[in-house]
């Protein structure tokens, strides 16, 4: 199993960046897809998720800024982040789950500047 996060970059504040993670190895439709991040000296946290059926959902630190999606054709999630703050540069990671199982990407830096 594979995922490959890819889009990050430094980007100005209020700008936007498009996240995007390509899966390979799964079946896709089935695992509920997620992105995480992980600021310098923080714990990981929950950044979307989005089930099977396609239902988000968002940290509020996010909500109203991001959107994720997913297009199971293409066995890819994205995340379309906007209105992009200093406070929101991290790594951001990808996860695909399924009760057990999880997989993770390796990460993509997100740096926003003021």
């Amino acid at each position: 199993v594979q995922l490959q996060a890819s889009g990050g970059g430094l980007v100005q504040g209020g700008g936007s960046l498009r996240l995007s993670c390509a899966t390979s190895g799964l079946i896709f439709s089935i695992y509920t897809m997620g992105w995480y991040r992980q600021a310098p000296e923080k714990q990981r946290e929950l950044v979307a998720l989005i089930g099977r059926g396609g239902g988000p959902n968002y940290a509020d630190l996010v909500k109203g800024r991001f959107t994720i999606s997913r297009d199971n054709a293409k066995n890819t999630v994205y995340l379309q982040m906007g209105s992009l703050k200093p406070e929101d540069t991290a790594i951001y990671y990808c996860k695909a789950s399924r009760g057990k199982n999880e997989f993770w990407g390796q990460g993509t830096l997100v740096t926003v500047s003021s």
